[in-house]
């Protein structure tokens, strides 16, 4: 299974992203797909997840209104799109898939079996 981020960079502040995970080796029925990012200093925290088959979503309430979460089916793609983007924003960004959600998700590091490398996000001010 390979798990691999994009989209990453720097962005003014109140500005915005479209980061994309690909994921290859899964059959995805199932699977749960979420986002997490990482700070320096700071524990990896759960940003948002679906379920593969979109009935379920959930954002951490920083992220609520500004961020949102969506896949395509037929190219196996995940996507995160950030916008009004704050000096609190800047991580590293995490795309995970989880076999053992079925139907729903979780934000929850150790819920996911597999993870990617990461894309950087920086906000300047």
């Amino acid at each position: 299974v390979q798990v691999v981020e994009s989209g990453g960079g720097l962005v003014q502040a109140g500005g915005s992203l479209r980061l994309s995970c690909t994921v290859s080796g899964l059959t995805f029925d199932g699977y749960a797909m979420g986002w997490f990012r990482q700070a320096p200093g700071k524990e990896r925290e759960g940003v948002s997840c679906m379920s593969w088959s979109g009935g379920k979503v959930y954002y951490a309430e920083a992220v609520k209104g500004r961020f949102t979460i969506s896949h395509s089916v037929a190219e196996k793609v995940l996507y995160l799109d950030l916008d009004s983007l704050n000096p609190e924003d800047p991580a590293m960004y995490f795309c995970a898939a989880a076999s053992t959600l079925s139907g729903s998700c979780a934000l929850t590091n150790s819920t996911y079996n597999y993870w990617g490398q990461g894309t950087q996000v920086t906000v300047s001010s």
